[in-house]
């Protein structure tokens, strides 16, 4: 199996770096209110959202975005989508409460989890196997971020989903495409993908949402994807990484007292 040392996540990084520069900031929220009264054309909001959704089905990208949560910074996000339907998705501070780079990658041999070495965090990068290409990851262990890349897309673009959709207003400055208000109707808590606003761009390039876990915005026009993705580390046993910051080593309070 190919693998690769070196994290996108550091690369984007830069490009995160100079957007904030250059805007004063990571992307700038604009209005509270979502809901747009006026729908472009008349379209059917939930037909509109399908077709974009399944535009990028067989499409080839890889894009960085930028994920703010709160007042927190800027992190970076990078989405590799490969011509085999292989996809990996690099999340900064996206483990152990933030202090942990990650990657969640599902190939034809399974999908996996790894972790991401970062200037905080400079360890080995190394890839667990989680379950099957198509199973998931448990709720401690999932960063979710993903998601919006590969089974919440499936979702959208299923009229049969329990959905009700309608069009939004931008949840970012400047965002290209359209966005739609998208909420569940599903009688039960588990809901089939994140609701909230999702923004698409005609070639079906998801350019920016407002979900659970924060903020994403493209912070530049997408590349071309691979044929299949590498994974960053080799396969090996051992626990992933936990979604939770960890509790302290037994010790070193008492150690940085004396």
């Amino acid at each position: 199996m190919e693998t690769t040392r070196l994290s996108p996540v550091l690369l984007a990084l830069l490009v995160v770096a100079a957007a904030a520069g250059c805007g004063g900031g990571g992307p700038e929220a604009i209005a509270e209110t979502t809901v747009s009264s006026a729908p472009p054309q008349q379209e059917n909001p939930r037909s509109s959202l399908a077709a974009r959704a399944a535009a990028a089905e067989d499409s080839a990208v890889v894009a960085t975005y930028t994920l703010t949560e709160g007042a927190t910074a800027p992190r970076a996000v990078v989405v590799t989508l490969a011509t085999d339907r292989t996809w990996r998705v690099d999340i900064a501070g996206g483990a152990m409460g933030g202090l942990a780079d990650v990657s969640v990658a599902a190939n034809g041999d399974g999908l996996f989890q790894c972790a991401l070495p970062s200037e905080t965090r400079p360890v080995q990068p190394v890839c667990i196997r989680i379950a099957d290409p198509d199973g998931t990851l448990p709720r401690h262990i999932d960063p979710r971020v993903q998601h919006a890349f590969t089974d919440w897309r499936a979702v959208l673009t299923d009229r049969q989903a329990p959905l009700s959709v309608s069009f939004a207003k931008p949840v970012v400055k400047d965002v290209a495409g359209q966005c739609y208000a998208v909420e569940s109707t599903y009688a039960s808590l588990d809901a089939p993908l994140d609701t909230g606003i999702y923004c698409y761009d005609e070639a079906g390039v998801l350019t920016a949402a407002k979900l659970s876990f924060g903020t994403l915005a493209l912070a530049q026009p997408p590349a071309g994807g691979p044929a299949t993705i590498a994974l960053p580390g080799p396969v090996t046993d051992g626990p992933a990484l936990g979604m939770a910051t960890p509790e302290p080593r037994a010790g070193t309070s008492s150690a940085a007292a004396g």
